[in-house]
């Protein structure tokens, strides 16, 4: 259990049957009635964000989220498949679990799965990844006066837009955040 009180941004606490994590807390005192603290809490399980008010001194449930290191292997039908880092054992994800983070995936890619009681709730990729380019159209030249971008087809089958002088077969650094050029590798 853990008092409203003690919220830091990060704990993950258990309330009306579902899993929150806490992004942001505020304690008020007005000057007329009980302390409270507003919070607001993203539902691990589907991703929703909700305030919530709890009145000060309530304690709740704190959910311990398990972290497990994998590497990423393959996917097929759906299906995306992950290596333990520790034991070596496979752990099959289905796609509706990490829809967002599924295009940033590259074979060899090692990422964090957070676990509760053995149910999977997400998928931590690094802030940024190296990928390679594959297909991109040749920069103009003379174009280079203002922040000119072009389109570039990139190895997991994502397109972006990247600076006029990166060209095909260059490797280059991603936001896994927003999906957009940082830099080159």
């Amino acid at each position: 259990m853990i008092n409203v009180n003690d919220f830091k941004n990060g704990v993950t606490i258990l309330l009306d049957g579902n899993i929150y994590q806490v992004l942001e807390f505020l304690h008020v005192k007005p000057g007329k009635g009980g302390a409270f603290v507003r919070s607001k809490l993203k539902n691990l399980r589907t991703g929703a964000i909700i305030d919530y008010t709890f009145n000060a001194g309530i304690k709740v449930e704190r959910a311990h989220i398990e972290k497990k290191q994998v590497q990423y292997l393959y996917s097929m039908n759906q299906q995306y498949y992950f290596m333990n880092m520790s034991n070596y054992e496979q752990i099959e994800v289905s796609l509706e679990k990490i829809k967002t983070e599924a295009k940033f995936l590259k074979e060899g890619l090692q990422v964090e799965l957070l676990l509760y009681q053995g149910e999977i709730l997400a998928l931590m990729l690094p802030d940024k990844i190296t990928i390679k380019v594959l297909r991109t159209e040749p920069g103009v030249r003379g174009n280079t006066s203002t922040t000119a971008m072009k389109d570039a087809y990139l190895e997991n089958e994502m397109t972006i837009k990247v600076p006029l002088f990166i060209a095909e077969g260059e490797e280059i650094i991603l936001s896994t955040r927003d999906g957009k050029y940082i830099s080159r590798a």
